[in-house]
């Protein structure tokens, strides 16, 4: 089965509304091709891109935000619940593509499916207090101050490969709820998983404008963040891009910029670790999603006096874990293939490197023979004797199913260990000790920290977020509506009674 695209979306429809012509395609830019990673010989979908679409993506952008900002805000929230009947209605749709396009197994992909239509309830429930107005009675004698929430402009929401809906639904719902126009530029491995989700939108009746949507390349996205007209900028991918984000917008002061980059991601096991429990929440943590997770654990920081134990048991239940197509299988799979043939040869160079560098192999990375030929890699596990900032193996994130485990004796050695990286997204501790736990919640730099729980998966009620080159102190989840308003201040009164006679140095 053929995937379908229907093309770029702007002025409330799509460019192509019946698919692509002969005619679109001698008159594209560029074309992308999309193999499923779990059977690169089936042919997803062929994108044609047209930059000269751009400018009308950002033209109707505009448009709408002069309407869409001035909509009240009860208005706002019944669009998004329609949007969320139309989410509920296309579920199914939606995960098969996820599934066919990032190669996640199905079970995973429904999962990420039905929390489109759960981010509603928790965008309007808990996000939306923070930006409520305030009224605070006579700041000054007799006058009241108030506390303004406004709408920040047109948005750019740059979308990842690995989430892609889930996590730029996240940002596009906290923008249009604050009164902001999107344009929506999803990954380029990715796109028919995205324009389903602009079908939702669709469908749900939106303003002429507030929805855009346009697929293409570096330059279409380079092109959109540096015009002057877009406001806010929201980026979910590596630091390498983050970077060239920011530099592309330059000395531009006008734009906001939130990243939520990779991380390093570390989980120690102290001596009184619950091991059976453990084992479960590590396999998740390093593997699911073939470890193209940002949370993914990359090293596991053992003690001693558990290393041998923990290290045997884990590595015979990695061994245990199913690999498969992502859609085509008898029984479910755990994990599926990495996401493209550049992710492989990524995943097989970080390895090598490692290994290079000191790390021992306790279970080797293969080429994985399954049904269909695909981008498949089986877990791996390597051993340090000692981290040094100087070895890449703890520095670089690796974005596939690898962990490396790393002993300590004292936990402030596991502390130094975890800070090692000049990452700092999420770390998890196992302990039983809450003092311990209240140590690393103290000083370990990472925007989220765990007890006894995963690094992977989070909570859309609280913020989701990294300190040093896992992003720019912007989180997202239940904060993501910060970044989508700003605050203005002012003074009001109804007392008329100021005269002229009474400003002090007047003749």
């Amino acid at each position: 089965m053929k995937l379908t695209l229907r093309g770029d979306y702007f002025n409330a429809q799509f460019s192509s509304p019946s698919g692509i012509s002969e005619s679109d395609i001698s008159k594209s830019d560029e074309q992308i091709q999309k193999l499923c990673p779990g059977d690169t010989s089936h042919l997803l979908w062929e994108a044609q891109v047209n930059y000269q679409n751009i400018d009308k993506v950002i033209e109707s952008a505009n448009y709408g935000y002069k309407t869409w900002r001035k909509v009240p805000l009860e208005e706002r929230i019944n669009f998004l619940k329609r949007f969320q009947e139309e989410a509920v209605k296309r579920k199914e749709d939606i995960a098969n593509a996820i599934a066919l396009e990032t190669g996640k197994p199905l079970w995973e992909s429904l999962t990420e499916a039905a929390a489109i239509a759960g981010k509603v309830n928790v965008t309007i429930a808990d996000s939306l207090e923070r930006v409520r107005n305030i009224k605070i009675e006579s700041v000054l004698p007799d006058i009241d101050g108030h506390i303004i929430f406004k709408p920040i402009g047109p948005t750019l929401v740059i979308g990842p490969f690995n989430f892609p809906c889930h996590l730029a639904n996240g940002q596009i719902l906290s923008a249009l709820l604050t009164g902001n126009t999107i344009i929506f530029k999803p990954s380029e491995k990715t796109m028919v998983s995205s324009q389903l989700l602009i079908e939702c939108f669709h469908a749900a009746g939106f303003p002429k404008g507030v929805i855009n949507f346009i697929n293409g390349t570096v330059k279409t996205t380079q092109d959109i963040l540096r015009h002057p007209t877009i406001k806010a900028i929201f980026f979910t991918g590596s630091h390498a891009v983050g970077k060239k984000i920011l530099e592309a917008v330059g000395t531009d002061v006008s734009k906001l910029i939130a990243l939520e980059l990779g991380g390093k991601n570390s989980s120690i096991m102290h001596s009184d670790t619950d091991i059976n429990h453990a084992l479960p929440e590590l396999l998740r943590a390093c593997f699911l999603s073939a470890g193209q997770r940002c949370t993914s654990t990359s090293v596991v920081i053992a003690h001693r006096t558990i290393q041998e134990e923990l290290i045997q048991k884990f590595k015979e239940a990695a061994q245990k874990i199913i690999i498969d197509h992502p859609t085509k299988f008898k029984v479910d799979p755990f994990m599926g293939p990495l996401i493209d043939q550049l992710a492989v040869d990524k995943y097989d160079q970080s390895l090598k490197l490692g290994e290079d560098n000191g790390a021992e192999i306790i279970l080797p990375n293969t080429h994985f023979k399954g049904s269909f030929d695909g981008y498949y890699r089986s877990p791996s596990i390597h051993f340090l004797k000692k981290a040094v900032k100087s070895n890449p193996f703890t520095q670089e994130e690796i974005f596939g199913p690898n962990c490396t485990f790393i002993p300590y004796d004292e936990i402030e050695e596991a502390i130094e260990i975890a800070n090692i990286s000049d990452y700092g997204l999420a770390a998890s501790i196992f302990t039983q000790d809450k003092s311990i736990y209240h140590q690393c919640l103290q000083d370990i730099d990472a925007g989220i920290i765990n007890l006894n729980r995963s690094t992977v998966g989070a909570s859309s009620r609280l913020p989701f977020g990294g300190v040093k080159n896992s992003g720019n102190f912007h989180p997202a989840a239940v904060s993501m509506i910060d970044h989508t308003a700003h605050m203005i201040s002012s003074l009001e009164t109804m007392d008329n009674s100021s005269k002229l006679e009474d400003v002090k140095g007047l003749k």
